[in-house]
């Protein structure tokens, strides 16, 4: 009898812990990518705990900046923690990299990195992979549209040597043969370098009237550093990569002048009252300012938070499906997510489709520039 019951009541806890969702989240939160995963990983403390009834687990994992090990963790959440979900990760070459161990195992992954060819084209490895973070396509278009606005007739480029740094040039020279804008040098850096004293001394040998820094996180500020060292006077961009309080902590007058496009909810509090995503941007900047200091607030913790609500929206969906723990839930998640539609978030409104795993829109983007060491929306 004792046995029997024994039985029953490990059945019982076999059958709760089966119950739970497990999501798995992988971001940089060391290593050069660092300024990046911090707020992310710090997101992940104030996603919700239940939903529709079940009870949330996060594991969190740091992959260093490194892709070799994103993907290690990427199947250390599936095959030990059996994962429903996987959010990351931080950069571009690793959620690249990461593709193939959520289509390999059909699990649904929410990268949280720029580059296009993440989602697209939405081919049979890619249908499990959906992102939250503004394309370099939607933002290179800002940028490009920006400097046509303002005259610019030629352009430099200096960005990583790697998928973000080629995704980012391929955007810009698309964009700025639409509008007649000539690239007059194409330079690359390393994400580790500690100088690119040669990069910025062709660039300005070239005397574009502006230039594109095609990088993230702190490693951004290195070439605008330099190039003002030079005396370059022309405009000079960033990406969407820098949108956090480490770039303009570190990088200090350095920055400044700085021009980029940015999610609106890092300048929720400078947007009019019409706009759609300004109550979500308020109220992830409170709670995390709450939790983590005033001015902590990045856009990187923002995707986080984002995925956090297209989960919430879609696992009332897939537990109609099955059980979570199960390929039917992991499929029920996957078809909810590509479901999505007229989903406010804190960057944007999310409608996506069997061909767009992002569903953002112009919406998505503000114009901001560098002044006094803070944001200032550009109207």
């Amino acid at each position: 009898m004792k046995t029997r019951l024994l039985l029953t009541a490990v059945l019982a806890a076999a059958s709760s812990a089966l119950a739970d969702v497990r999501v798995g989240v992988i971001v940089s939160s060391t290593g050069s990518a660092a300024s990046l995963g911090i707020p992310e990983k710090n997101t992940v403390a104030m996603l919700p705990q239940t939903i529709a009834g079940q009870k949330i687990i996060y594991t969190i994992l740091d992959d260093a900046s490194d892709t070799t090990t994103a993907v290690t963790n990427a199947r250390k959440l599936i095959q030990d923690s059996k994962v429903d979900l996987i959010i990351g990760t931080s950069t571009t070459p690793a959620s690249l990299a990461m593709i193939d161990v959520a289509a390999e195992s059909k699990t649904p992954m929410i990268a949280l990195a720029a580059s296009e060819a993440i989602i697209k084209p939405v081919d049979a490895k890619r249908s499990w992979v959906f992102k939250t973070p503004q394309t370099d396509a939607i933002m290179a278009a800002a940028i490009v549209g920006h400097m046509a606005q303002n005259g610019i007739k030629t352009v430099g480029y200096v960005g990583f040597n790697d998928a973000y740094g080629e995704g980012w040039y391929n955007e810009l020279k698309k964009n700025a043969d639409a509008k007649n804008i000539k690239i007059v040098a194409n330079e690359r850096y390393s994400r580790s370098d500690s100088s690119v004293t040669g990069q910025a001394l062709k660039l300005v040998a070239a005397k574009p009237d502006a230039i594109l820094v095609g990088a993230s996180g702190v490693p951004a500020v290195l070439p605008q550093k330099a190039l003002n060292d030079r005396g370059y006077k022309g405009k000079i961009y960033q990406t969407h990569g820098v949108a956090n309080a480490d770039f303009l902590r570190v990088g200090g007058k350095d920055v400044e002048g700085a021009i980029l496009p940015v999610g609106p909810i890092l300048v929720a509090d400078q947007l009019p009252a019409s706009n759609p995503t300004r109550k979500v941007g308020l109220n992830y900047m409170s709670l995390y300012e709450g939790k983590y200091g005033k001015d902590s607030v990045s856009g990187f913790g923002g995707h986080v938070w984002d995925a956090g609500l297209l989960i919430q929206k879609a696992i009332p969906q897939a537990l109609k499906k099955g059980k979570p723990g199960t390929p039917e839930f992991r499929a029920g998640l996957r078809d909810a997510l590509e479901s999505t539609r007229n989903v406010i978030g804190s960057h944007g409104i999310f409608n996506m489709s069997a061909t767009d795993h992002l569903g953002l829109d112009a919406r998505s983007r503000v114009m901001v520039q560098v002044v006094n060491g803070t944001w200032k929306l550009l109207k």
